[in-house]
């Protein structure tokens, strides 16, 4: 499922409001933050997608004429992300494995 996205060949980022609209303010400006500074920096079309496990991905596409995009720095930016944001996105997890799957805190607390 899709959190949110950004796309540098429309310049749009995107939401899913209908799904995680209750997530407060602050989470969707960095979640906004890191869409758009990422794909600025390398380009193409890059989500923040929840696994089937309620794990959080970062996922990156490029045009196949797209030139401009640099994918030893897309590598290297998610890596980045994941160890600048890992308590975000450990929450990130939590929160859609708690509110969406409906597992119990308990047993999300324990993993």
């Amino acid at each position: 499922m899709v959190l949110c996205g950004a796309n540098a060949y429309e310049q749009k980022y995107y939401f899913n409001e209908k799904e995680f609209g209750q997530l407060p303010d602050s989470i969707k400006d960095e979640l906004h933050i890191i869409c758009v500074l990422f794909t600025e920096e390398v380009g193409g079309i890059f989500t923040i997608v929840f696994e089937e496990d309620g794990s959080v991905s970062m996922d990156v596409v490029c045009a196949e004429d797209d030139f401009y995009y640099d994918e030893v720095s897309s590598g290297l930016l998610i890596k980045q992300v994941r160890e600048k944001r890992k308590d975000l996105l450990e929450s990130l997890s939590m929160y859609y494995r708690v509110f969406i799957l409906h597992e119990k805190f308990e047993d999300v607390e324990e993993n």
